[in-house]
């Protein structure tokens, strides 16, 4: 994968600062209807897609610090209007490492109070003792849990090669599947009604870290 070079940091400052301020107000109504609700860093171009085998790098230094702050500012500016509701709810920070672009804040009320409880795999407390995270400067005053971004893939997803367009296709796709759950990875199995059998494999990928004010 092929890295790209970054350029002109003081318009992406500038965009961190415009993608904070479009955030901070939580829209109440439509979280009372969805229950749910996130903010992601839209801040070009680590919100670009690329092309050609090729990535933007993950924010550094001062830029990644700046998306912090903006993250922490959005994350206490929520907290505020959640308590005025009056009702239990689900506030979290979630920091990716090393993919910290993916982070975001996320909340939820109702019925779905807990459900990104499950998001994230919890690893042993011995593990989670010794995790140390690669992010400079995690604010005071927030409890950060140690879990695991994993990428998943299920017994199901290669399919059958009549979902294929042809032969050749199915191999190809079968053989890469093949090669990927060689990898290291957790394996789970479930079991559903009609007693179909599913295989879950999840291949970490960094961890997440948690933070929130309980």
């Amino acid at each position: 994968m092929r890295i790209k070079k970054l350029r002109g940091h003081h318009r992406i400052w500038k965009e961190i600062e415009a993608w904070k301020n479009e955030n901070l107000q939580l829209d109440t109504e439509s979280l009372q209807s969805s229950q749910r609700d996130h903010t992601k860093i839209w801040v070009s171009p680590y919100c670009d897609y690329t092309m050609l085998n090729s990535e933007y790098p993950q924010p550094k230094g001062k830029t990644r610090q700046k998306i912090l702050n903006g993250l922490i500012d959005i994350y206490n500016e929520w907290k505020k209007q959640l308590d005025e509701l009056g009702e239990p709810y689900y506030l979290k920070i979630w920091l990716n490492d090393p993919y910290f672009s993916q982070s975001q804040v996320v909340c939820a009320i109702g019925d779905f109070l807990h459900f990104y409880d499950r998001t994230f795999f919890k690893p042993d407390q011995e593990y989670a003792t010794h995790a140390k995270p690669r992010i400079k400067n995690l604010p005071a005053g927030f409890n950060w849990e140690c879990r695991l971004d994993e990428m998943h893939l299920t017994s199901n997803d290669l399919g059958q090669p009549e979902d294929y367009f042809d032969e050749e296709d199915y191999l190809i796709e079968k053989n890469r599947f093949e090669a990927q759950i060689k990898r290291p990875h957790r394996k789970t199995v479930s079991k559903s009604e009609d007693g179909e059998i599913t295989e879950y494999y999840s291949f970490k990928l960094g961890h997440a870290w948690l933070g929130s004010k309980d």
